[in-house]
Parts: structure tokens; C-alpha cells; sequence
């Protein structure tokens, strides 16, 4: 019984009154991830949307729209009607895209209304068991030793892994090709099959895999070392000091949805993450749980792509 009435109680918490003519949402909601299923962005949504279903009684369905360096699903949620029925769940290449890519089709700042930042993840650089290079100080010693020689795979032009890489080619004097997939999943795959040597990714799903003993981890680009991956370095501490990448998960709506909805599903994400078994969860796979105000995310993410902004265009970085 007491379960029962602390679900009901959250369920109240997470959508109680609007203000709204009718009560929202009275329909399923759903939530595009602009990358392929079993990537990063695939994998946090639905670990965060099950949660928020089992405790509100509501329907959020993912639908995956991987494309044009998440582009593809960015411009289609920009477009859709802001009655808060369809959301986006990105990743840092929601900020990166415009600067890198001129043709990106939408404008981060006036397309959008940020809802919540729900997930930090750092990113990290993986390497297949037969990789020449046990460690992040021989990986970098190979790679200048053989310039050219090999390729790195990544969720796509414009991702968080895809920049990381690129902020150590120039940070390292580093020459490795670039190979894009359609999201992390395939861009870990290509590790998995020996098809490319070494992936840059953001941690979920790569920690599974990590710890399987299917890949090697080289090298964490966070400041810290992760929790659940404490014998990975940073790649500060390992020769390239205050080295710093950090990816993240966003959630937005059309540009104009009511603040009523938008202040609703923030305090929806809020509550969930609130869930010990979540956070658990979230920090085994990758994530760091991250809550905070609408505004809180506003002003993150005018911070993160003027950061992103200035490197993309000092170093005159550009996808190929």
C-alpha cells in the first residue's frame, strides 16, 4: 500500500495541473532521438522515459530519426506544432551543428524551447583487444609514429566524439582519418567488428562493452575519471593537461510550446531523476544524472555553443 500511494504521489508530482484549457497530456508523447536505435541518445531516452511512464501512468513513444549528422530529426521536431506532443531528446550536437555545418537548418537559440538537462556524459576513447596500443600514452605515441595510417570511428560529422577527436588531433598534433556512422551504435559496431581500429564515443553503451572485455578503454576526456570506470585515466592526467570534452543530453520543444507544458515536463524529468535506482542505473551506463530550471538549460546552452562556437571557428574545423 505505501508504494502504491508513493507512485500515485509522484504521479501527481510529475503531471498535476497546468492552468492549461484541457489537462496535458491527454495523448502519448513522442520523442525523437536523431540518432539510430542502441546508440547513446537511443539508450538514455528510453531508460529515462520508461522510468517517467512507470511512475506517471503516461505514454512517451521513441521514435528514431537518424540522419544528416542528427539533423535529419532536429529540423523535423523544429517543424512539428508546439503543443508539446512532440519533443526532442539530443545530444551536444544540437549546439555544435549550426557552427560546423552552415546547412544544419535550424537555429538552436530561436527554434527550440530548452526543457531540461537531464544527463552529462563524458566521452571516451576505445580501441579493439588487438589494437597495437594498451594504453593512452603508447596510443598517442603509435599514432604520431604513423601518421595516415589509422582511422577512428564516431556517431557522425558534428558530434560531441567527432569534435572531441578533432580538439586532440590539434591539442596531440595527431593525424587519424575520420570515419562517421549514423549514431554510437554503429560507430561502436565497427569497433566490435574490426572494421575501424579506434572509436571515440560518448560512455553508453560503451561501458557494458568495456567491462565485457569486448573493447579496450584508452582514456576518459572528463576531468575526472568516471565512477564506474576508475582504472580508465583522463586525458589530462595522461600527458595533454586541462584536456577537457564533455557530451550531454538535452530535452526540448518547439520554439513557442506554452510554458505551462514546458515548466510540466521539467519538473516530470526532475522527479524521475529524483529515483535512487535510476541514477544507479544512469551511472552504470555513462551518464551522470543532472537536473536544474529551464532556464538553468537556457543558459548552459548559450555557454556551451559559444565554447564549441569559438573552437569550430579558430581552428578552422569543418566537416569533410
Amino acid at each position: 500500500m505505501k508504494k502504491l500511494l508513493s507512485i500515485a504521489f509522484l504521479s501527481l508530482a510529475i503531471f498535476g495541473k497546468t492552468g492549461l484549457a484541457q489537462e496535458y497530456p491527454i495523448k502519448p508523447i513522442k520523442v525523437v532521438v536523431p540518432y539510430a536505435p542502441g546508440g547513446p541518445s537511443d539508450i538514455f531516452a528510453r531508460i529515462l522515459f520508461q522510468k517517467i511512464t512507470e511512475l506517471s501512468g503516461k505514454s512517451f513513444i521513441i521514435e528514431n530519426k537518424p540522419g544528416a549528422s542528427a539533423n535529419i530529426g532536429i529540423q523535423q521536431v523544429a517543424k512539428s506544432s508546439p503543443d508539446g506532443y512532440t519533443l526532442l531528446l539530443a545530444s551536444s550536437a544540437f549546439v555544435i551543428n549550426p557552427s560546423l555545418i552552415p546547412t544544419s537548418g535550424y537555429d538552436a537559440s530561436r527554434d527550440f524551447a530548452p526543457i531540461s538537462l537531464p544527463a552529462s556524459s563524458p566521452n571516451i576513447i576505445v580501441v579493439s583487444p588487438s589494437f597495437p596500443a594498451k594504453n593512452f600514452k603508447d596510443f598517442l605515441a603509435l599514432i604520431k609514429q604513423n601518421p595516415g595510417k589509422y582511422d577512428y570511428s564516431s556517431p557522425g560529422p558534428g558530434t560531441s566524439p567527432q569534435l572531441t577527436a578533432e580538439l586532440l588531433k590539434l591539442r596531440a598534433n595527431l593525424d587519424i582519418k575520420h570515419i562517421g556512422y549514423n549514431g554510437g551504435g554503429p560507430a561502436l559496431q565497427a569497433v566490435l567488428s574490426n572494421d575501424v581500429p579506434i572509436s571515440f564515443a560518448v560512455l553508453p553503451p560503451t561501458v557494458q562493452q568495456i567491462n565485457g572485455g569486448k573493447i579496450l578503454g584508452l582514456a576518459v576526456t572528463s576531468l575526472t575519471r568516471y565512477p564506474s570506470l576508475p582504472d580508465i585515466p583522463t586525458v589530462a592526467e595522461s600527458g595533454l593537461p586541462s584536456y577537457s570534452a564533455v557530451g550531454w543530453f538535452g530535452l526540448f520543444a518547439p520554439a513557442s510550446t506554452p510554458k505551462a507544458i514546458v515548466q510540466k515536463l521539467n519538473q516530470g524529468v526532475a522527479v524521475t531523476l529524483s529515483q535512487e535506482k535510476l541514477r544507479k542505473a544512469m551511472l552504470e551506463r555513462g551518464s551522470d544524472p543532472a537536473s536544474g530550471s529551464a532556464d538553468d538549460f537556457v543558459s548552459f546552452l548559450r555557454l556551451d555553443q559559444a565554447k564549441w562556437g569559438k573552437l569550430i571557428k579558430d581552428n578552422r574545423i569543418a566537416v569533410q
